[in-house]
């Protein structure tokens, strides 16, 4: 997936245009119901991803998530805990999460723009790329555990089999 976009951008005081822009070059559905808050509904490979994105301008910090259409059942919850433990793990970029109020996972991650340093187009591309990269990873793991009755080590075990070619 390639997310370049075919203009440069100026400064910016607010990362949501940029993102804002590179989310209409993908032709991602969106929202913007305020200058701090997108809103954006895609397509994955395993499910459809909301990816939020809320702009703190008197912190400097631009917080992400990424959440699956996917929900825990109560009685899972513990292994899908197990199992946030394992993945966070192997992240060098970002964490899973467990929304609490919709039991929904999702990847998080926060970027500083101190002193008015805007993160650029790429930095923006890199956070949005690696994001849907790393859920699409480990969509099957979650599944392995919500409804293939896994515990965390086996589902992450099973998720981590690389595949060769598609069926």
């Amino acid at each position: 997936m390639s997310l370049q976009l075919a203009h440069n951008h100026g400064l910016h005081s607010n990362p949501l245009d940029i993102l804002e822009d590179i989310v209409s070059a993908n032709e991602w559905l969106f929202e913007r119901s305020n200058d701090d808050e997108l809103i954006v509904e895609l397509a994955g490979r395993w499910c459809h991803y909301r990816m939020f994105f809320v702009w703190q301008r008197e912190i400097g910090a631009l917080q992400f998530s990424c959440q699956f259409d996917m929900k825990v059942p109560d009685a899972k919850r513990s292994d899908v805990n197990d199992l946030l433990a394992m993945l966070n793990n192997r992240l060098w970029l970002g964490h899973f999460d467990l929304e609490l109020q919709q039991n929904t996972p999702l990847f998080r991650y926060t970027i500083l723009a101190r002193n008015d340093r805007m993160p650029g187009v790429e930095a923006l591309e890199d956070l949005v790329e690696i994001a849907l990269t790393e859920c699409e990873r480990f969509y099957p793991a979650f599944q392995f555990v919500i409804w293939g009755g896994k515990k965390a080590a086996e589902a992450m075990a099973a998720s981590m089999i690389e595949v060769a070619g598609q069926a």
